[in-house]
């Protein structure tokens, strides 16, 4: 072989030798990643249900938080439309009729 094929093939040899140890680390972290969720969920039982808990309490206040934005949103939309009706009545010269105590 010439020296610029060796050349060449060395630099294959070096280019696919780098990529080896790029995959290898990878994986290694990808083991050792692995490992610590295993073993924070072994050591702590106790916290993952305390979180699963605040979790389903967090979400049902968002629910009624939700709720209680969509009641005042109709809230106001059924206000809007009855001073729009208001409106309409009077430039016929009409009213509502209110009850007076």
């Amino acid at each position: 072989m010439s020296m610029e094929k060796m050349g060449k093939v060395e630099e294959h040899f070096q280019r696919a030798l780098g990529l080896k140890k790029m995959v290898d680390r990878w994986r290694n972290s990808h083991t050792h990643c692995l490992w610590q969720i295993t073993l924070s969920q072994r050591r702590n039982p106790y916290a993952i249900l305390r979180m699963q808990d605040s979790m389903v309490q967090e979400l049902a206040l968002a629910s009624k938080q939700l709720l209680m934005v969509r009641q005042a949103a109709l809230h106001q939309l059924f206000e809007k439309e009855h001073q729009q009706y208001q409106q309409e009545l009077n430039e016929k010269g009409k009213a509502f009729y209110v009850e007076r105590l």
